[in-house]
Order: C-alpha cells, then sequence, then structure tokens
C-alpha cells in the first residue's frame, strides 16, 4: 500500500474536517480538505487526489451530484460519508458511482479500513493496465487492461465502475454460479457491509445492457443461489 496516497477530505463541518483529516494525515497520507463541492472542484484542478472522501449532505452541491461528475471520467477513488445510512441511501450512493459509503458518525479506525481497501483495489487496476487482458464471449470483447467492453457489432459499450467490476467477475469465473457475497467481495473489495440489493440491482443493469445487442441470454439468476455468466469465455 502507498502511504503517500493524496486524499483530499470534503466536508462542510469544520471540526470533523479537519479530525478526519487530522486522523488520515497521521496515517501517512498526504491530505487536503475542502468546505463544499466548488472548493472540490479548485483543489482537483490544482492537484487530482487518488481517494476523494465525500460528505453527501452540503450546501450547494450535495455529495450525490458531485460524485456524478467524478464518476464519468478516471477521476478519483471516492468514498462518501452521510448521516443517511439506510441500505437504500448506500444502495443509491453505491449506484451513482462511489467506490464506498460509510454512514456517520463512523469510527475513525473503519475510515481508515476503507481509505486502505479502495486505494489498494485502485492500485490493483493500475498494476494490471499495461497487461493485455483481454476476452471474448458470445462475440463480446472485454478489454480489462483498457475497461473497454465491445459488443458483437464492435460498438463500444459504457459500464459503470461496478458493471464493470462485475463483468470482470463473470468473464474470469464463466459457468459458474456466483453469490452475492462473492460479488460483492470482487466488486466491493471485501467491504463486509451487505449489499444485496446493490448487487441484484447492478447486476440488472448490466444484464439489460447485454441483452440489447445480444440475441442469447447472457447471465442468468440462478434462484436462492446467485448468478451465473452462460457462455464460454476464451482469454486473447
Amino acid at each position: 500500500m502507498n502511504l503517500t496516497s493524496r486524499i483530499l477530505v470534503v466536508d462542510d463541518d469544520p471540526e470533523l474536517r479537519e479530525l478526519i483529516a487530522n486522523f488520515l494525515g497521521g496515517h501517512g497520507y498526504i491530505v487536503r480538505s475542502a468546505a463544499d463541492a466548488a472548493a472540490m472542484q479548485r483543489e482537483l484542478d490544482r492537484e487530482p487526489p487518488d481517494l476523494v472522501v465525500l460528505d453527501v449532505m452540503m450546501p450547494g452541491e450535495d455529495g450525490l451530484s458531485a460524485v456524478r461528475r467524478l464518476a464519468t471520467g478516471r477521476g478519483p477513488a471516492v468514498i462518501l460519508l452521510s448521516a443517511l445510512g439506510s441500505d437504500t441511501d448506500r444502495i443509491v450512493g453505491l449506484e451513482v458511482g462511489a467506490d464506498d459509503y460509510l454512514a456517520k458518525p463512523c469510527n475513525p479506525r473503519e475510515l481508515l479500513a476503507r481509505v486502505r481497501a479502495v486505494l489498494r483495489r485502485r492500485q490493483a487496476g493500475t498494476e494490471i493496465a499495461g497487461q493485455p487482458e483481454i476476452y471474448e464471449f458470445a462475440g463480446w470483447r472485454l478489454d480489462l487492461s483498457r475497461r473497454d467492453l465491445r459488443d458483437p457489432a464492435g460498438t463500444y459499450i459504457d459500464l459503470s465502475d461496478g458493471e464493470y467490476a462485475l463483468l470482470r467477475c463473470f468473464v474470469t469465473q464463466p459457468q459458474r454460479v456466483l453469490t452475492r457475497d462473492q460479488l460483492l467481495d470482487h466488486a466491493h473489495g471485501g467491504n463486509r457491509e451487505i449489499y444485496d440489493r446493490a448487487v441484484d440491482s447492478q447486476v440488472s443493469r448490466l444484464r439489460r445492457k447485454l441483452n440489447e445487442r445480444s440475441e442469447a441470454e447472457l447471465i442468468r439468476t440462478i434462484r436462492n443461489e446467485g448468478y451465473m455468466l452462460l457462455p464460454s469465455v476464451r482469454r486473447l
């Protein structure tokens, strides 16, 4: 793990913002802070961080809107913090593009563990980025090194981070029943909070994108067990 990673803490509560920044800084990270989304954008323009710890409920642009913008490109990882801690709130946060979601008040050590896990996942993705890793299934091609999915006609298909992580899990373990826990471990790095409905929703969205451009069923729901990628997969 790279303890020189840069973290940006965005929260309109100055005491909490300082507490989080000091705690993470005390564990070796380079930490900056911002009071709202506008200040966050100025910090992003000045020097992009590796990870943003982002409050959901802020004056002006809220955290959900901000994370949608960050998720549109290859921006920093995002951990959302929110006083809204219901399953629905967590699901929405993950679906708009956050890498993790933590309810307030949270134990700083839990936040530190989440930060480390998210950065490890990002680092692992970076390490394979230069290595060709292309999979073909039912005429589709997925290039993991470039995060590039092409349908049988060669058209690029845009995937969210969650959809991409799930498809990667499916193509590397084809024709096997994958439980929700296995998919959660793969897509969210071992986060033991249960996001079953988030997995169901993301699988549904991924399946819809595949079915729109495929005549055959590709992902099947196995009742009371999980999901399976049906076609065989060939690594090129």
